[in-house]
């Protein structure tokens, strides 16, 4: 797989209403959106398909940092970051599987694994975390001031990011009852 170049990430801008499905890239509508601070609550939805997003679109503008939930299964949501590249992509694939490690404030690292892949269409590029303990993370999120991402990149060294943690306790509760609500 071909290694992400520093570079490229700084050529993203953000962007919250495309998602992937079945590889092909579509326009989810969004509803019920509210403020929380540097994050927003929403809802996303595409006939009968609805998600749920918790996100941060103030730390960067080429970039958004969210957690999701999708109707009927409410209790499996996950962490991705999303930024956008110059043009739509012609295909969808994983660019890569990076070592990645995730912080809130001062507790302990997160050693985990990030995939970065794209999807046919979509001029997203998209970085989905592999957590154990989300519901953890979801936690300290809540409580904290900053979230640190640092990317490993071989030789190099690590790329970081920090995402401000302003209203996200407000938006991942509103974002959970919104789910969970859907589901009654």
């Amino acid at each position: 797989m071909p290694t992400l170049k520093p570079f490229a990430l700084a050529a993203f801008s953000a962007t919250l209403l495309s998602t992937a499905v079945s590889g092909v890239a579509a326009t989810f509508n969004s509803d019920a959106i509210q403020p929380h601070g540097h994050w927003q609550s929403m809802m996303l939805s595409l006939g009968d398909e609805r998600h749920f997003r918790a996100v941060e679109t103030h730390s960067y503008s080429d970039a958004t940092l969210s957690i999701n939930a999708t109707q009927g299964v409410c209790d499996l949501p996950w962490l991705e970051m999303r930024v956008t590249l110059d043009k739509q992509q012609g295909e969808s694939r994983a660019v890569n599987l990076v070592p990645t490690r995730i912080r809130v404030d001062d507790t302990p690292i997160i050693d985990t694994m990030a995939e970065f892949i794209t999807e046919r269409g979509d001029d997203g590029f998209y970085a989905h975390f592999y957590l154990n303990d989300l519901p953890t993370l979801m936690a300290q999120m809540s409580q904290g001031e900053q979230l640190f991402l640092g990317f490993d990149q071989q030789d190099r060294d690590p790329w970081y990011m920090t995402f401000n943690l302003d209203g996200a306790d407000e938006a991942i509760d509103r974002m959970q009852h919104l789910c969970s609500s859907a589901d009654n």
